[in-house]
């Protein structure tokens, strides 16, 4: 038995896997996502081309990663407001994931 307003399907041969184009495509090019991240397992990300971290961050604190559709990250925030309001001033829908 289905709910088509969930679009739940009990009947896992009814379940259909989105492939990671259609996933991309889901929200259309507006919509990004932003997750929390540890900045430990960013920090390769946040360095200059001499090396360097331009800003103090500890490896314990939490930044904000926000991804395009596809998963590429195109943005690192301090704070998890302003990854959304960056992502609204660029006329993007931001989304939170976990």
């Amino acid at each position: 038995m289905a709910s088509q307003k969930n679009h739940f399907f009990e009947d896992d041969s009814l379940r259909k896997s989105l492939t990671q184009r259609e996933f991309a495509e889901l929200g259309g090019r507006k919509l990004v996502y932003i997750r929390a991240v540890v900045a430990r397992d960013v920090m390769e990300d946040l360095r200059d081309d001499d090396g360097d971290i331009s800003f103090e961050v500890h490896e314990e604190d939490v930044l904000y990663s926000v991804h395009s559709a596809g998963g590429e990250r195109i943005a690192l925030v301090g704070d998890r407001e302003l990854a959304f309001a960056a992502a609204r001033q660029y006329e993007m829908n931001p989304v939170s994931v976990h």
